[in-house]
């Protein structure tokens, strides 16, 4: 589509889920050509099989699938790299090297390549070796312990894959970026170490930071943002539904004050001799209408207050829908279905309902010939069993 701001730049993506996963659909969206590089189905082994609506449905995407561990394989991927401008792995670390494709093979075939290392604990240190998930890392990154915890002192598992997308997936992207940026003018690749326990840390900056210019422990509760004061916080509706109060700026909190007929309360907005008593109050108004009925009421009106929203809620949301946020998709199993669409700035939304296909077509031969094999030699590894 014309003005993609990527139009031009190709991906090697040999990630199947996880942070890379959402790295190269970011970049898909933003007009890469990504490819996704798999194993052959007979020599996969134990594969993470995501359902067909995962990561957009890899709409956008091409597919080639590789044995990378024969040496023809290997020599494939290089000829595929060769002629790429990204590559994305997320192996543990150690793992490319020994089968030939990491950053020192193919920047010799490449030298302008942008090479993405992702892994939860980056390639150096005591636990770069260590498997985990989402959890994992946004345990050790500090956030669990300061989102919030239930009577028992558990903390919740969040509601949404924080590590993977923000501290690994876009982490990943804000570098290639970099790097990309930093080739046009120097003409050197990069190799980029994207650990997602630090993505998680750089979003934990502001509490971190705290503690380490002051000294002083951060817990929930500790400050604004943690929600020491009745100003910032979640509250009950009437009807059983959820409501978000983020009114700090001392005007916010007064016409907040104001319209729950709590005046009283809006020159105490930081004294914590009296925020239980201000939650009790904003607690006792609130059970006297519905969700939607005080979000209709105080969010035009500078209060800072917003409906908290179910999934099935957020997917029909005229917000949502006035920007244009969610796309069509055609499966030709699945038939047509929604997902989120180009939403990021700067991406190019599609006019058209997205075009999906089965998990076992593949674009092997037209990728292997434009990277210069021969169809004679195509022809060969696909009866070695090498390309699929």
């Amino acid at each position: 589509m014309a003005g993609e701001l990527l139009q031009g730049v190709t991906v090697l993506d040999l990630a199947s889920v996880g942070p890379a996963a959402r790295a190269s659909r970011w970049l898909a969206d933003y007009g890469a050509d990504v490819v996704k590089v798999g194993p052959v189905p007979a020599k996969s082994g134990v594969q993470i099989a995501p359902p067909f609506f995962s990561y957009s449905a890899h709409r956008r995407m091409k597919r080639v699938l590789l044995d990378i561990k024969a040496p023809e394989g290997r020599d494939a991927f290089l000829a595929l790299a060769a002629k790429a401008d990204v590559v994305i792995e997320s192996f543990r670390p150690g793992v490319v090297d020994r089968l030939g494709i990491g950053h020192e093979a193919v920047s010799a075939v490449n030298p302008r390549i942008v090479y993405c290392s992702t892994s939860g604990f980056g390639q150096s240190g005591p636990n770069s070796q260590q498997a985990g998930h989402d959890l994992n890392y946004l345990g050790t990154g500090g956030f669990l312990h300061l989102t919030g915890k239930d009577a028992d002192g558990k903390p919740p598992v969040p509601g949404a894959t924080v590590a993977d997308s923000a501290g690994g997936g876009m982490h990943a992207v804000i570098a290639i970026l970099a790097a990309l940026l930093n080739r046009a003018s120097t003409g050197q690749g990069r190799h980029l170490d994207v650990s997602v326990a630090d993505g998680v840390l750089a979003l934990m900056a502001l509490s971190v930071d705290e503690y380490l210019a002051t000294g002083e422990n951060v817990e929930v509760g500790s400050n604004l943002l943690l929600g020491r004061y009745a100003c910032y916080d979640t509250y009950q509706a009437g009807d059983g539904k959820w409501l978000s109060v983020a009114a700090i700026e001392p005007r916010f909190w007064a016409n907040l004050c104001r319209l729950l007929g709590l005046d009283k309360w809006a020159a105490h907005q930081n004294d914590d001799a009296v925020q239980d008593e201000i939650r009790r109050d904003i607690t006792e108004v609130l059970r006297g209408k519905s969700r939607d009925a005080w979000v209709a009421e105080l969010a035009p009106a500078d209060t800072c207050v917003s409906a908290v929203l179910s999934v099935a809620e957020v997917v029909e949301d005229e917000q949502f829908a006035a920007r244009g946020a969610f796309a069509t998709a055609k499966h030709p199993k699945h038939g047509t279905f929604r997902q989120i669409g180009a939403v990021l700035a700067g991406m190019v939304p599609s006019e058209d309902p997205y075009l999906v296909r089965e998990s076992d077509v593949t674009d092997t031969d037209e990728l292997l010939a434009a990277a210069g094999l021969s169809a004679d030699k195509i022809t060969a590894l696909r009866d070695e069993g090498v390309v699929a």
